[in-house]
């Protein structure tokens, strides 16, 4: 029976290190020669990934939680918020001193520079400080847009800005996405392009942009270190992603 599995990246195939670790390498590439096909779920770009991507020789992926999915290679959907939808939340966060981030499948840009919040969140992705362009999403297509507030703050969001949700990655940054956009919903859609159902994928992750995967899916594994959102809703619980507990736990499930 065909099966598919979807693996978020940060908390479930990467370290606390943003490591991959080899129990875990080995532990896909077992599943693989076991019949399972492999497949990313991550809230990060395409560019972000793609080291990971060559080293597990893995080319279908939803990234962007659900904004960018591509099977085999080909690009399945592509999706983001509405230009004046996203002005609009924009020019409410400069006015609070709130910056955002846009990303596309090639690059990250800023809209502003030497932000303490931007540099420390995107510090946890190891990734460095982004190129500026305030109007970058007026020129592009922007698949992603990463908004700089406190959780403090998130409720004045959501209340202003009903049509969208705002998913909390870090103490400082939300991603913005559409109402209705998860990585369940682009999993869905890479599900009917290979005549598959929600029954036949198994997924694994561990945070709050993984909640609705976890749901939707015939099977799924929070981690041990995952938020509690993500293990109330999981079939499954792992041991930590340091303790190998991806290879743990597929062992568990008889996927290797």
């Amino acid at each position: 029976m065909r099966k598919i599995l979807f693996f978020d990246v940060d908390g479930t195939l990467y370290n606390s290190s943003k490591q991959l670790p080899d129990s875990a390498k080995a532990a896909l590439l077992e599943a693989r020669n076991n019949g399972y096909e492999l497949a990313i779920a991550t809230g990060r770009a395409p560019f972000m990934i793609q080291s990971l991507l060559d080293e597990l020789d893995i080319n279908t992926y939803v990234t962007f939680n659900g904004q960018y999915v591509v099977y085999q290679g080909e690009v399945v959907y592509a999706g983001g918020i509405e230009k004046e939808i996203l002005g609009q939340i924009i020019a409410f966060g400069e006015a609070r001193n709130e910056p955002v981030v846009f990303l596309d499948d090639k690059q990250m840009i800023a809209s502003i520079g030497d932000n303490d919040k931007v540099a420390e969140s995107l510090n946890t992705l190891k990734y460095p400080y982004p190129n500026l362009d305030s109007s970058y999403y007026m020129q592009h297509d922007v698949y992603q847009t990463l908004i700089f507030m406190e959780e403090k703050d998130e409720e004045l969001y959501r209340k202003t800005f009903p049509d969208v949700q705002f998913v909390r990655w870090h103490k400082y940054s939300c991603d913005i996405l559409p109402k209705g956009g998860s990585k369940a919903a682009g999993i869905e859609k890479l599900l009917a392009k290979m005549n598959l159902t929600m029954d036949d994928a198994i997924a694994f992750g561990d945070g709050l942009n993984d909640v609705e995967m976890l749901e939707a899916v015939g099977v799924s594994v929070a981690m041990g270190n995952g938020h509690d959102k993500a293990k109330a809703v999981a079939t499954h619980i792992a041991d930590h992603v340091d303790a190998d507990g991806l290879a743990k736990i597929m062992r568990q499930l008889k996927i290797i």
